[in-house]
Formats: structure tokens, C-alpha cells, sequence
């Protein structure tokens, strides 16, 4: 059985005060009996400040980018050892902002995947379509591509000790968010894609929805068979509106 994972994006918004505040909420209404794996993942002058805040509890934390490369003169960077040091265990690559504002390749995602990897972090991998994409009918061919670069490189076996994450482009933001059928048609076509590499793993991989989840609509999109939890982007910015999404998971 999966356990589902909601994990909690708070790009780049707030303070060190209101850091402090809205993880103090999430760990204060996360009990240690949860049958759910809470991830948050603030920017990155926030991440030792976070470290300390979750150590104990049941909260996990989580990078928002790295680097490809293990060390070197790369400045600005942040290689994925030292946020395996400071107490991290997970990281975002390939979040649909970095490829499309900073145009990130197929290639580079799969690399940093690797190296987030080969650190000893879980990578959480994600995956989707823009609209026109989708109006063109090729979403599935994106979703593809974009899982594909990796499985070249490095096999369905990378995929043991990770998380996949489908957030449809069109609907990050923007209010409109894709129905549980929808979710849930495009998480069965990634599991299905790896399952062709590997039935085991297939079956064991956690595959996240991320596209405007709410309290309102989090219940019936993770009631679906293949979604199991959620990247939550706007809503984990409010503790109450972030706890009502885990408990609905």
C-alpha cells in the first residue's frame, strides 16, 4: 500500500517570522500517528531555520531546486549534499516554473534527479503540460518526454526511492484546476509508462497532483486510484487550509 504524501510548496513568499508561524501550525496539527507523509519545502534561506523546527516531529523537509553537479565552482548554486547536510531528505526537480521561466531542459531535470539521488535525498520528479499542449492533444506525449529523459538515463530502478508529481501548467495559479478524472487519467498513463519498465516499482511509486488543490476539491481528487497525495503550492501558505488538505488525504 502507498502512503500518500502531501507536500507543501512555498516557492518564494514569506518571512522568517511567518516561516516560524506556519510551520509551528503544521507541526502542531500533524500528530506522530499520521498515516500521511508531510513534506514542506521553503526557500532555501529558510531551509536550516526549517531543519531545526522539524527535527522530531512528524514533518519532513524538502528543497525547492539543486544543483547537477556534487561540488565545484558553480556560483549560486546549492549542490545536493549540503542539503542532504543541513537536514533535508527530499527535492523538487523539474517543477514546471523552472523549466518554463528558466528554461530547463528535459536533459538538465534528469541530471539533477541523479545527482539528488546519488546525495541520498529523495528526488520528487515533476511532470505536465502547459495548456496549449493540452488543447493539442498532447499531453500524454509531454508527460512522455518528460519521464522518458530519465528512464533513458537511468532506468525504471531510479525510480525506487523516489516521487513523481504531474502538475498540469494550466492549472498551477490560475483557479482552474484539472477534475479527479482528468488527475487521475494522467497519473494511470505515468504509472502504466513505468510499469512497462517495471510492474513492481510501478505499483509502489507515489505519483502526486499538483494544479490548485483546495480543502474543498482535495477529497475527491485524492479518492482517485493513482493519486496519491498532493504538491500543494497556494493553499500550504495557510496553515488551516494546509492541515484540511492532509487530513483529506
Amino acid at each position: 500500500m502507498r502512503t500518500p504524501l502531501v507536500a507543501g510548496n512555498w516557492k518564494m513568499h514569506g518571512s522568517r517570522e511567518q516561516l516560524g508561524q506556519l510551520l509551528g501550525e503544521v507541526i502542531a496539527g500533524v500528530g506522530p500517528d499520521t498515516h500521511v507523509e508531510v513534506l514542506v519545502c521553503p526557500a532555501f534561506v529558510y531551509l536550516q531555520a526549517a531543519a531545526g523546527m522539524v527535527s522530531g516531529s512528524p514533518v519532513r523537509l524538502g528543497a525547492q531546486n539543486v544543483c547537477d553537479k556534487p561540488e565545484g565552482a558553480y556560483t549560486g548554486e546549492i549542490a545536493p549534499g549540503m542539503l542532504k547536510d543541513i537536514g533535508c531528505d527530499f527535492v523538487l526537480v523539474g517543477h514546471s516554473e523552472r523549466r518554463a521561466i528558466y528554461g530547463e531542459s528535459d536533459t538538465l531535470v534528469a541530471a539533477k534527479f541523479e545527482a539528488a539521488r546519488a546525495a541520498g535525498l529523495v528526488p520528487v520528479l515533476c511532470v505536465g503540460e502547459t495548456l496549449a499542449e493540452r488543447d493539442a492533444g498532447q499531453t500524454e506525449a509531454v508527460v512522455a518526454r518528460q519521464l522518458g529523459a530519465l528512464l533513458d538515463v537511468a532506468g525504471a530502478a531510479a525510480l525506487a526511492q523516489a516521487v513523481l508529481a504531474y502538475e498540469p501548467v494550466w492549472a498551477i495559479g490560475t483557479g482552474r484546476t484539472a477534475s479527479p478524472g482528468q488527475a487521475q487519467d494522467v497519473h494511470e498513463f505515468i504509472r502504466r509508462s513505468v510499469a512497462a519498465k517495471d510492474a513492481k516499482i510501478a505499483d509502489s511509486l507515489r505519483i502526486l497532483y499538483g494544479g490548485s488543490v483546495k480543502p474543498g476539491n482535495a477529497a475527491e481528487i485524492f479518492s482517485m486510484p493513482d493519486v496519491d497525495g498532493g504538491l500543494i503550492g497556494g493553499a500550504s501558505l495557510k496553515g488551516e487550509d494546509f492541515l484540511a488538505i492532509i487530513n483529506a488525504a
